[in-house]
């Protein structure tokens, strides 16, 4: 596996797979049967840092093939997320399955398997493309010959600065050449951390692309963080929205993302109850994913006919906040406090 992460100055972080050491206690484990089609399944998974809870009982599936897109605010949790799948953080509790196989016990199997870029990647910049590919391959332990790294820099669009070294590679091409560094060891899952961040338009799109590349002619599985909306749109199948460490929901982009559905997001005095009782009813079709209290997707015309009927079956109403889409779902999550309010003028 090789992955490189940033903090502070940026460092190089390399498992030679053989020799990873145990980060995790023992623990952790719930029992439940896996999806052989899941590639990632996330179960309850928590961390505390002090009195911070950084991410708070989530759970969360990436089937093979997908694009899925994990969306949040700076601060979500999606970065320490992200940390755990890579064993760079040990969970408080919960489990990760990767590719149908326990993260505890398999680590070093898993890790051979996963490509990953944290935040930015950091190269040898007074070295040409070319030669920081080499080095890195050999660090994974294979000898590729020269066609196949030229092969992999025409990938992510870098063939003609193969030989130029990287000092004089914009912040967009060194993203490019990272990636092309987490595939050099042909990786099942590829994992990217908010790889458009400090990226220029045609660097954004750039990177959207070489995503929709990897989806569609390699048949890679990608998981991507990112805060904004509009960019796991155009890549992502399906997606996550993640909040202070909380799933608040999880689906089909398409289908979230419908212009023709509210989303409506209710508080009751027992959330809980009130999901049992609404699931035999036609509302159990329109429930969301969420450990955010009541959320259904829904025309907006039939919100009181499901107020009637909740009220009927005695589930005492706090709140109903229909959103007209999750964009504006997602942007109320900005105006809680925090947050600078909206200057109107």
């Amino acid at each position: 596996m090789r992955f490189a992460q940033s903090a502070g100055n940026f460092f190089k972080v390399k498992f030679f797979c053989d020799n990873l050491c145990n980060l995790w206690p023992n623990g952790f484990t719930f029992g439940y049967i896996l999806n052989m089609s899941s590639v990632i399944q996330v179960n309850r998974l928590s961390k505390k840092f002090k009195e911070i809870n950084a991410v708070e009982d989530l759970s969360f599936t990436v089937n093979e093939g997908d694009v899925y897109g994990f969306l949040g605010q700076n601060g979500a949790g999606k970065s320490t997320t992200i940390r755990m799948l890579l064993t760079l953080v040990k969970p408080s509790a919960g489990d990760i399955h990767i590719f149908g196989k326990d993260l505890l016990t398999h680590r070093t199997a898993i890790l051979k398997q996963v490509g990953a870029i944290i935040e930015k990647p950091d190269l040898y910049k007074y070295l040409t493309a070319y030669d920081n590919l080499a080095i890195f391959a050999k660090m994974s332990g294979i000898k590729p010959a020269k066609p196949f790294l030229l092969q992999q820099l025409q990938m992510v669009g870098l063939e003609e600065r193969a030989f130029s070294k990287v000092k004089t590679f914009s912040q967009g091409m060194k993203q490019r050449l990272g990636i092309a560094v987490a595939l050099v060891h042909d990786p099942r899952l590829i994992i990217l951390d908010e790889p458009t961040n400090g990226l220029d338009p045609q660097g954004i799109a750039d990177m959207r692309n070489l995503i929709l590349k990897l989806s569609g002619e390699k048949g890679k599985t990608i998981l991507v963080s990112s805060h904004l909306l509009s960019e796991i749109e155009l890549v992502a199948n399906r997606m996550l929205i993640i909040h202070k460490g909380k799933k608040m929901v999880e689906g089909n982009v398409a289908e979230l993302l419908d212009p023709s559905k509210s989303l409506i997001h209710i508080e009751t005095g027992d959330d809980i109850a009130a999901r049992e009782k609404l699931k035999p009813l036609k509302w159990g079709d329109y429930l969301q994913d969420s450990s955010a209290g009541l959320q259904l997707k829904m025309d907006k015309a039939d919100v009181p006919q499901l107020i009637a009927d909740l009220v009927s079956m005695q589930v005492q109403l706090l709140s109903v906040n229909p959103m007209h889409s999750l964009e504006d779902y997602f942007l109320s999550l900005t105006t809680q406090p925090g947050h600078v309010e909206s200057f109107a003028n």
